[in-house]
């Protein structure tokens, strides 16, 4: 996997890129990572409220919800029960994607928002406006702003930064009793997801397949990506993400043009005028 954006300007400081591979098909739902998460990063909680979505009780991705277990329940039929139907749970722990290139990270007009040496992407709360740029620019509607009670900052997954920092794993991938999210170098982590995956097909899991492991897909692959054992848009990610700053440059260059057309318009126009 490529470097994120914007790391070459650590030079030598530069480190290795590292993130996260989940395995959405050892996940169990114990929700481990969330709670690790919360503890360590002081989250508040986000309600404790059930959502009625299967054992679900965060919802989504939030300022307050940095790892987020989904609860998928399908009904599928079943051979070995005469045409009966019987039910799977699809569990796979969201997080921040830390793209390779990051919309929130090209908008922020703060500088809130850096690539670390590790090429994962923080906020940083003493900076952030609480503009919401970011949200707007984000594929995957991670990042939201603590509201009430809260900064009115923006929030995401750092990746657990302070413990890259000092040698450490960061607290999900700690958590996690099944190994479902692993922690590691991002190109020795696409080639384990890359064997497991061909295992499971091989297996008969026909369905499994990696998501965001791409570096040539519309955010230049993810530090946090995933093997998912249906299409994306059953675990509520979107199926080509595109970065909508992506083109940036050339909407400007095409802006830049049009402004000049306009500029030597008026200028023929004011000359003509004073003939």
């Amino acid at each position: 996997m490529k470097p994120g954006d914007g790391v070459e300007t650590y030079g030598r400081e530069a480190q290795p890129r590292v993130g996260f591979f989940t395995d959405t098909s050892v996940c169990i739902g114990c929700k481990a990572c969330e709670v690790a998460c919360k503890e360590w990063n002081l989250v508040p909680d986000d309600g404790l409220v059930w959502t009625g979505n299967s054992y679900d009780n965060s919802g989504e991705l939030s300022a307050n919800t940095w790892r987020h277990v989904a609860f998928i329940e399908q009904e599928a039929p079943d051979p070995l029960k005469r045409g009966k139907h019987d039910f799977r749970w699809l569990m796979e722990s969201d997080v921040c994607k830390h793209c390779t290139h990051a919309g929130c990270l090209d908008v922020c007009p703060t500088g809130a928002i850096f690539r670390t040496e590790f090429g994962t992407v923080v906020i940083q709360d003493d900076v952030c406006n609480g503009c919401g740029y970011c949200v707007t620019a984000c594929p995957f509607g991670v990042i939201t702003k603590r509201e009430l009670g809260g900064d009115g900052g923006m929030h995401k997954c750092t990746l657990c930064y302070d413990r890259l920092q000092d040698g450490m794993e960061p607290a999900c991938a700690k958590a996690c009793p099944t190994d479902s999210i692993q922690f590691g170098p991002l190109d020795e982590l696409v080639e384990r997801a890359r064997e497991r995956c061909g295992d499971l097909v091989e297996a008969g899991v026909s369905e499994a397949r990696l998501y965001l492991a791409d570096e040539n897909d519309g955010i230049g692959g993810a530090g946090a990506f995933f093997l998912l054992l249906d299409e994306p848009e059953v675990y509520g990610l979107p199926p080509q993400p595109i970065v909508p700053t992506k083109n940036l440059g050339t909407i400007w260059g095409a802006a830049a043009v049009a402004a000049g057309a306009l500029a030597a318009g008026v200028a023929a126009a004011f000359l003509g005028s004073g003939k």
